[in-house]
């Protein structure tokens, strides 16, 4: 084994992150042919005790290097490195940069990206994902490269139909399922079902590209305000809306869990008049870190009034683009008249792979494995947070992927981001989200730690501490 960490010297001031450190050794040591194919590297136990850093930095680095190509993962082995023909000295990092594959948005104007979209991709399990393909296109025929069926693949949507009732109580058969290349897809498709002109509600604040959509389908928006159990009701009653589009498991962005009562309000309304519907998006409902996962809105429908829609993009990877729709039958009837000549849009060999990594049994793991790691960062983060308390109002914790800082202060949201952005951080403001006018309401700013490692989460809040308090 080579005796890699006598030659790392880690500077941490050279404004690069320990991580980053050790990933361009290794890199660099591959490329000039000091390490070669074949050889075995340290474990990541063995290195961060060296390096005196911590596991998940080395793990980190280690998990660069395998999803870039330079060293191969071998269960109960350890790291090799890869066998890479004509390899060239290509600068893949820029200066100061940062790798995208642990964070889907990471932007270059914050050097800590606290995104709410972007996700942790380095426990992704490459290797199990890569076996799967190849064993498919390996005993594929020629059925796996013909169009398929426009809802999805059978296999895939009976396997999403006993995942969902599994995990989020939702009742519906295989041939209520769906399957499309995203939610955008799903939403698009299912304006075709609905009509044309039909008016919806959202709430407000709300996931901007879904509000987008609707009015690129002519859809006249009615925007309903919420207090602390999310959507008010009272307010939606007061408008024309036939649809209601809102997000009860964990509403995005504000991360408000909508209780029970509130609930059965929102089912008693779409049920009061014909020809009404909720758009249910559980969008990360597989993320929750104290009691037990809230059941879908869809589990407590007894008249066939919740269109259900989900996707695998947080939970497995943004990449993967593969969501699910699940239509009360009503709906159902309406899409086999007028929608069932749309293809799909998901390729069968991508639907095949899924298939298989939640059949036997890979998804699963995946998610527990991530659950812990989301967890870890969730509690470090709340941790951190303790000291900004008299400035700050902390909500939205203990489900998803990120939380909610209100000032306390009277000051202004883009004051606070555009303090974190000049100290390198970049945070998210809630005016972002809100479609209506803005009536004065107390600064927000979203903070997500996803994408982050332990180290940067700890690095960016000390920042923020400078410049905020």
């Amino acid at each position: 084994m080579k005796e890699l960490p006598i030659h790392i010297q880690l500077q941490p001031k050279n404004g690069k992150t320990l991580y980053e450190q050790i990933y361009e050794f290794i890199r660099d040591e591959i490329r000039a042919g000091s390490l070669l194919r074949g050889e075995k590297l340290p474990s990541a136990r063995f290195l961060a005790d060296y390096l005196q850093v911590s596991r998940t930095t080395v793990d980190m680095a280690y998990g660069q290097l395998v999803s870039e190509g330079y060293l191969e993962a071998r269960p109960r082995q350890g790291y090799f490195v890869s066998v890479i023909e004509g390899l060239c000295a290509v600068d893949l990092l820029p200066a100061g940069g940062y790798a995208r594959t642990y964070s889907e948005g990471r932007q270059k104007a914050g050097k800590y990206d606290f995104s709410p979209n972007a996700i942790d991709m380095h426990f992704f399990p490459y290797a199990t994902w890569k076996k799967i393909t190849k064993n498919i296109l390996v005993d594929a025929n020629s059925d796996l490269f013909s169009l398929g069926e426009p809802q999805g693949d059978f296999a895939l949507r009976r396997t999403i139909c006993r995942y969902l009732h599994g995990s989020r109580g939702v009742n519906c058969e295989p041939e209520q399922i769906i399957v499309g290349a995203g939610n955008d897809y799903l939403l698009l498709l299912l304006e075709k079902i609905l009509g044309r002109h039909v008016h919806v509600a959202m709430e407000d604040p709300t996931y901007a590209r879904a509000y987008h959509i609707f009015q690129s389908c002519a859809y006249p928006v009615s925007l309903i305000p919420m207090d602390e159990y999310g959507i008010r009701v009272d307010e939606l009653k007061k408008t024309d809306a036939k649809v209601a589009y809102v997000m009860p498991s964990h509403q995005y962005p504000t991360g408000i869990s909508m209780p029970i009562g509130r609930r059965m309000e929102l089912l008693r309304w779409a049920a009061q008049e014909k020809g009404r519907y909720l758009i249910e998006d559980d969008y990360d409902s597989e993320f929750r870190y104290k009691g037990k996962p809230l059941p879908s809105l869809q589990a407590s429908d007894n008249n066939g009034n919740v269109v259900y829609i989900g996707t695998f993009s947080k939970a497995i990877a943004p990449a993967i683009r593969i969501s699910y729709m699940v239509l009360p039958y009503p709906l159902l009837e309406r899409y086999r008249r007028a929608c069932s000549f749309y293809s799909s849009t998901v390729s069968r060999i991508d639907q095949t792979i899924l298939n298989e990594f939640i059949e036997n049994g890979h998804f699963e793991r995946y998610l527990n494995k991530m659950r812990k790691q989301y967890r870890s960062k969730h509690d470090l983060l709340l941790n951190e947070l303790r000291g900004f308390e008299k400035a700050f109002r902390l909500s939205g914790s203990n489900a998803g992927l990120h939380v909610i800082l209100t000032d306390r202060k009277g000051r202004s949201e883009r004051a606070l981001a555009q303090e974190a952005e000049a100290a390198g951080v970049k945070v998210y403001q809630m005016q972002d989200f809100r479609m209506g006018t803005d009536h004065g309401n107390a600064a927000m700013l979203i903070l997500g730690y996803g994408a982050l490692s332990m180290e940067e989460i700890q690095k960016g809040l000390a920042l923020l501490r400078k410049v905020w308090l």
